[in-house]
């Protein structure tokens, strides 16, 4: 009996030792617990917050810092200009008056002058409207004027029928003077030549009245003739150049070219009525086209003072060169 009795009591002994070893080691963690609520403290000038109601509305109060503006954003009106009502504004602080403008006397005249005036504009304000101003009177002639100095394009009267040069058969225009641009160049007199006898010119010429006369014999004389009906007649010729204010072969230093005065024109071709050209660049060494092209070759020393062709030098390989130059010796043909 005694020994089943202390069982039990062994067992209580031992579960109270246990309970008294936890609360021992217990001890030293509640010894470091703080001395004070950790909820924050209230703010400094502040009355501690109160727990507020859950069901009741939250209150936000918004106070101005220290960079809050004195006054209203609104951009201050123009000079000159209705003033505009500042909005209303809690912090909102009476606005110092702006700057007078300047007097009218003051402001520069000239357009796009830069003006500044105060707190009425920037420093990329302008005095004036920026629209373009009246062009001034007879600007419009002027320019046309200039245009016809450089480029012999205007025509100063309609040419008549039969009347151009005062010689029936040449057809085109009577052009104002051409000044040239550097010494030596210009016509006094300069045509428009469209038409020979009936030929019609692939290209406009401008040469002066001594050169025009000077073709139309050429034709009357030699190409006409000489052509015949091959390829059904002489149609058209072809013109490569006639005034231009150069040098001769636009070599530099080189003398003022006859074409410079009006005096020259370069044909490379002779069309025929059935659409077929007799070429200089091809058909002067052709043994068909060669004897025709060097018939009127030589046709037209005598008309010219100067007649350059495929064998005078490499500049005149694919065209004759006429001017009516003079010289003692007599025309110049090569």
């Amino acid at each position: 009996m005694r020994r089943g009795a202390a069982y039990p009591a062994a067992v209580l002994g031992a579960v109270l030792g246990a309970v008294l070893g936890l609360a021992s080691l217990a001890l030293p963690a509640a010894a470091e617990a703080p001395d004070r609520s950790l909820r924050p403290d209230p703010r400094p000038g502040g009355a501690p917050a109160a727990v507020a109601d859950p069901g009741a509305p939250v209150r936000v109060v918004v106070t101005a810092t220290a960079l809050a503006p004195g006054g209203s954003l609104r951009p201050v009106p123009r000079g000159g200009g209705a003033a505009v009502q500042a909005a209303t504004s809690p912090v909102a602080q009476p606005r110092t008056p702006a700057p007078t403008p300047a007097p009218a006397a003051d402001i520069p005249q000239a357009v796009g002058a830069l003006v500044f005036t105060g707190g009425t504009g920037t420093r990329l304000a302008v005095a004036q409207s920026l629209r373009p101003g009246q062009r001034p009177s007879g600007l419009v002639q002027a320019t046309r004027a200039t245009a016809a100095r450089n480029i012999p394009a205007r025509v100063a009267q309609s040419g008549r029928s039969g009347s151009l040069c005062g010689v029936a058969g040449l057809l085109g225009e009577e052009l104002d003077p051409i000044p040239g641009r550097i010494r030596g160049c210009g016509v006094d007199e300069p045509v428009r030549l469209r038409e020979v006898d009936g030929i019609a010119l692939s290209t406009p010429a401008t040469v002066n009245c001594t050169t025009a006369r000077a073709l139309q014999s050429w034709v009357q004389r030699s190409v006409v003739p000489t052509v015949g009906r091959t390829g059904g007649g002489v149609r058209s010729l072809r013109v490569v150049a006639s005034y231009a204010c150069r040098t001769r072969n636009n070599q530099p230093g080189a003398r003022i070219s006859e074409h410079g005065r009006g005096n020259a024109i370069d044909i490379a071709g002779i069309g025929l009525a059935d659409g077929s050209e007799l070429t200089v660049l091809g058909g002067w060494r052709d043994r068909r086209a060669g004897p025709i092209l060097q018939q009127l070759h030589r046709g037209a020393c005598g008309p010219f003072g100067t007649v350059l062709g495929p064998n005078s030098d490499r500049f005149h390989q694919d065209h004759f060169h006429f001017d009516t130059a003079s010289y003692r010796s007599g025309p110049y043909c090569r």
